[in-house]
């Protein structure tokens, strides 16, 4: 039977880590964080603070990178300390909405960007978005090096137009009353600031599924999503010290493009235009990430007999799961088709996704306990670190249900839905192994 190849370097790693992270969230919600801080400030101590988080996170899973680096990441990490059911719950959710619904989501934004040359009516853009998803499942399909290396071109350009802006802001000419602002509420304030800027920083944990693929995963996972999230903290409070410099708070707060608009001001409609541009090529690259690395995550599922039997074969010559990378993706045409809108979509995998961000992180105090910190790397800060983290989780859990109920209800039936469906596939395992 074929196995993953492993091809992937601590560079690749890295920009999965960072591409994964960097989709639409900061061209699109800082105007959210600014309606709950209206204040320069605030803002970036907000942006500053998510980072930091982010950073805490990336320290925790990278100890259990380090012991376990198996394809599948957190499914596996879970399954290892909390049983079977966590870990199918979890990669259930992933496939049914956390990542599907993503990829379909940020397909939609690239198909909005793409409408911003081309007019397109919403069932063109649903069009557009369905044909992006065919031509991704087409490279990642063909394999890994394939696909990692277009996903590697992709960050590198969302990159360079997040530095283009930062350049903008510190070099073009500053509006009346860029960066004034009113004082900043009360603590309910930067509690509501932080579900935009903590939906902005997900995603580098994608790096952890790959590991079956890594040249050198128990030194090069950890590491890059170390790397990956510290240079997306820096990427985005250097976007956000330009957005400032450009516009006023006020102007922020009302606007659902801002870092078009924030060109604009610098650089007329041709800045408008070529931001445009990065963020479609930006969204297009961050669901080309989700595309390479949840698929791995149904591979292990299946592997244990709780997914698909089919999902679990590799091509024998691409060495890449084909059925599960065809399976998610007509999943998420699916979901284009029944929602067909951005936020339809993301309105309920937040609380699903920070649910289980929180669990993992607690597998970190489980593990150790059974089996020791591992030799070649242990989380600093122990067990402050992936204490916050874990506490940082529940919180907005807590919050999302308090401020979205009926999407975080939504969520919850959708894990009691894997219930029954997690009995059906156990008993067919346990009949086929006997």
């Amino acid at each position: 039977m074929a196995t993953f190849a492993r091809r992937l370097t601590l560079f690749d790693l890295v920009l999965i880590a960072t591409g994964a992270c960097i989709g639409s969230g900061i061209f699109r919600t800082p105007s959210q964080v600014a309606a709950a801080l209206p204040s320069g400030p605030w803002m970036l101590f907000a942006w500053v603070l998510g980072g930091l988080v982010t950073l805490a996170g990336a320290l925790t899973f990278a100890e259990l990178a380090t012991a376990m680096p198996r394809a599948g990441g957190m499914y596996e990490w879970l399954t290892e300390a909390f049983g079977g059911l966590v870990g199918f719950l979890q990669g259930w959710a992933y496939f049914l909405v956390v990542a599907t619904g993503s990829i379909a989501a940020l397909a939609l934004v690239f198909a909005e960007y793409v409408g911003y040359f081309v007019p397109l009516g919403r069932a063109g853009a649903s069009a557009v978005a369905i044909a992006a998803l065919v031509v991704l499942a087409g490279v990642n399909i063909a394999g890994v090096r394939l696909a990692a290396a277009i996903g590697d071109a992709l960050t590198l350009a969302k990159l360079a137009a997040l530095a283009a802006i930062v350049v903008m802001g510190f070099v073009g000419t500053r509006a009346a009353g860029a960066g004034a602002g009113a004082a900043p509420p009360a603590g309910a304030g930067l509690g509501a600031a932080m579900i935009g800027v903590l939906w902005s920083y997900g995603g580098w944990q994608h790096a952890s599924f790959v590991a079956g693929e890594a040249r050198h995963p128990a030194r090069d996972v950890p590491r890059g999503m170390i790397l990956g999230t510290a240079l997306v903290t820096l990427a985005y409070a250097l976007a956000n010290v330009a957005y400032l410099r450009l516009l006023p708070v006020d102007a922020i707060v009302r606007s659902p493009h801002v870092a078009s608009d924030a060109a604009s001001v610098a650089a007329g409609s041709v800045g408008a235009s070529l931001v445009s541009a990065a963020i479609a090529v930006s969204a297009l690259g961050t669901a080309g990430i989700y595309m390479l690395t949840a698929p791995r995550l149904y591979w292990g599922m299946a592997e244990r007999g709780l997914f698909f039997r089919g999902v679990a074969r590799l091509h024998p010559v691409w060495r890449t799961p084909v059925r599960g990378i065809l399976l998610q993706t007509a999943w998420a045409i699916a979901l284009i088709l029944a929602w067909g809108t951005f936020e339809g979509l993301i309105s309920y995998v937040l609380f699903v996704d920070w649910l289980f961000f929180g669990l993992t992180a607690a597998a970190v105090f489980v593990l150790r306990r059974r089996r020791g910190a591992p030799a070649d790397y242990r989380v600093p800060g122990y067990p402050v670190v992936p204490a916050v983290f874990v506490a940082v989780s529940a919180w907005f859990v807590a919050s999302t249900l308090v401020a979205q109920p009926t999407q975080a209800l939504a969520g919850a039936a959708l894990l009691a839905l894997g219930l029954p469906v997690y009995a059906v596939w156990s008993r067919r395992r346990t009949r086929s192994a006997s």
